[in-house]
């Protein structure tokens, strides 16, 4: 599948050509180096890997720097992997744009990590409404799960049950988005909806419709 490394900057609208306000996310898609051509042959599949954002070279371990030396490229920060995609006609060192990736119209899968909310409660983590659905007044049970189990039978909390816990920090991937307006000049990618992550996060744009 085709795609590339973005960075999410936020969010805003534009406006279709019948005058409708749509969300878009605002992604920068910075042309990425290819490094490495995988091919079933030599790896036991197909893919191609892509680095983007530059990157100090004394914070990349030797290794990895003569891997980016390699194939001519300066340290970057980020290198990912599109399985069954070989860039026809360029080979290890060319650069990857967004508009030789993505068109407009074109239907996107965006992966990404979700924001971390460390250990979070109940109400924020599973959207409980607390007690009574009071705000004040409550004096220790306001934001309490409730019950949890039964006593002597089952004598146990169940499997899978909505408790407090770490929230967040996840990846997550949003299916069937579109690409809005490609800004080749800023490097910039409007991505129909919200895609996951905090700002100045990276996220993977995976392009479905060059599948069909």
């Amino acid at each position: 599948m085709r795609g590339l490394v973005g960075k999410k900057i936020g969010m805003t609208s534009v406006f279709d050509e019948i005058g409708r306000s749509i969300p878009v996310t605002v992604v920068e898609v910075p042309a990425a180096v290819i490094t490495q051509i995988k091919t079933e042959e030599t790896d036991g599949y197909n893919a191609v890997q892509v680095s983007s954002f530059d990157r100090k070279e004394k914070n990349v371990s030797k290794a990895v720097n003569g891997h980016f030396a390699k194939a001519g490229a300066s340290t970057k920060a980020v290198v990912r992997e599109f399985r069954d995609f070989i860039p026809e006609g360029l080979t290890i060192g060319d650069e990857l744009k967004a508009e030789d990736v993505f068109s407009v119209g074109d239907i996107i899968d965006v992966a990404g990590t979700s924001k971390g909310r460390g250990f979070s409660g109940v109400i924020r983590r599973h959207n409980f409404s607390g007690v009574g659905d009071e705000t004040h007044g409550q004096h220790n049970r306001l934001r309490a799960p409730g019950s949890i189990g039964g006593a002597s039978d089952p004598a146990r909390v169940f499997k899978g049950m909505r408790m407090a816990g770490q929230y967040g920090s996840e990846r997550i991937k949003v299916k069937n988005l579109s690409i809005a307006k490609i800004l080749p000049e800023s490097s910039l990618v409007l991505v129909t909806g919200s895609i996951p992550g905090p700002k100045g996060s990276y996220v993977e744009i995976l392009n479905k419709t060059s599948e069909s």
